[in-house]
């Protein structure tokens, strides 16, 4: 019995022992499972960190790449714009056709500009660091602001010119554009109260305009391809601003800007100092004119200080006035020209956000108006008029 006993306390150790050894081994092999499994985490984390990596160099290498093509694009779209410029001015039988102002020391803007016997090249430097008034102004438009009161003093005053188109040069050319400016000069010197004449038209997006040969009065200043007189610019160069931007509202004094209902110019800059704003929205989309105005056979006696309230008066007296807040959608089913009321800037900003167009207003005023009114067509020949709280008395109509 007691051997039995022994042989059977054996087996339990033996039994023992083969488990203890098992459970040994298995933790080894768990542990070197472990081991393994952290290695390769490791190493697929750090795979996914190169590889990360690897991503971020080619996207930089693309963004170069991309950035390059870009800024070939630009220049190739900038000296078409300036051969352009040269063969219509060839065309108009001058020798001496234009001033190519430079604002920098870029070599490759040099050698471009030499490169036509029929320029005179100007060179502007400006060394002299920026010190803007207020905080988040752009340094670019104090150096525009310098650079345009340089370049102006030498046309009028060196070179001695009556009249001078100012044209940024990513901006391209529609097929009248001198005749257009050559039309507008006589109101330019013979109407006092006409500031400047612009080829731009803030509203001029392809499904808000239709009559090449309409030209407006504004009391915003669209710029963006625009002629001023040698006397206007006596009295503006003695008070330049710092800033280019700012300088109407102080000088504008009740005066007005020509502009056409078609563009004549269109700008392709989407990154130029005003760092691209609305340029997809509203810049890309205008309609540039490419029909050949006979400009030498228009009358544009209506646009005289003393015909054009009138004129302009009766169009909107003409149109059919909507109310209330689906005034919009009103709009839509009317054939003729329509005539909406909005009582501030917000409720213009609404409207206009509703129409599509420019909502944003400067100086005070809404883009492209005229006392308040801005017009623009509505993918029809119908002009649509949006009309101020105190434009109908401006314009002298008492009854609507």
């Amino acid at each position: 019995m007691s051997k039995i006993l022994c042989d059977f306390r054996f087996l339990l150790l033996l039994a023992a022992a083969a488990f203890i050894y098992i459970q040994m081994r298995l933790f080894a092999t768990q542990s070197e499972y472990a081991d393994r499994l952290a290695a390769a985490v490791e190493s697929e984390n750090h795979c996914t960190s190169q590889m990360r990596l690897l991503i971020d160099q080619i996207s930089m290498q693309q963004g170069r790449i991309v950035a390059l093509e870009e800024e070939k694009n630009r220049q190739d779209e900038v000296c078409g714009q300036l051969k352009a410029l040269v063969q219509d001015l060839e065309r108009k039988g001058l020798q001496r056709l234009i001033d190519k102002v430079q604002d920098g020391s870029d070599p490759n803007v040099r050698s471009k500009a030499l490169s036509y016997d029929q320029l005179t090249y100007m060179q502007h430097l400006d060394n002299e660091p920026v010190h803007t008034e207020s905080p988040g102004e752009l340094i670019a438009y104090y150096k525009i602001a310098r650079h345009y009161k340089w370049a102006m003093d030498e046309l009028f005053y060196k070179h001695n010119f009556s009249r001078v188109i100012i044209l940024e040069d990513d901006m391209e050319i529609a097929p009248d554009f001198f005749e257009y400016f050559e039309a507008a000069a006589a109101l330019l010197d013979n109407d006092k109260s006409i500031m400047a004449v612009s080829s731009w038209n803030d509203n001029g997006q392809k499904q808000f305009v239709h009559d090449p040969t309409v030209l407006y009065r504004s009391d915003f200043f669209p710029g963006l391809g625009w002629m001023l007189s040698r006397a206007t610019w006596n009295e503006l160069s003695p008070k330049w601003p710092k800033a280019y931007p700012c300088w109407l509202k102080e000088n504008h004094k009740g005066r007005q800007f020509i502009r056409p209902e078609v563009c004549r110019t269109y700008n392709f800059g989407e990154h130029g100092s005003s760092l691209g704003q609305f340029f997809k929205q509203y810049l890309e989309p205008i309609k540039l004119n490419d029909v050949k105005v006979d400009w030498k056979s228009m009358d544009l006696s209506y646009l005289k200080e003393d015909k054009y309230t009138k004129y302009f008066a009766e169009l909107v007296k003409n149109a059919k006035s909507v109310h209330g807040a689906d005034a919009v959608l009103k709009a839509y089913n009317i054939d003729g020209d329509v005539r909406i009321q909005y009582q501030d800037q917000l409720d213009f900003e609404r409207i206009a956000r509703q129409f599509g167009i420019f909502y944003e207003w400067k100086d005070g005023i809404p883009r492209t108006a005229y006392k308040g009114v801005v017009v623009f067509r509505h993918q029809t020949p119908r002009r649509i008029f949006l009309v101020g709280p105190d434009s109908l008395r401006q314009l002298g109509i008492e009854s609507a």
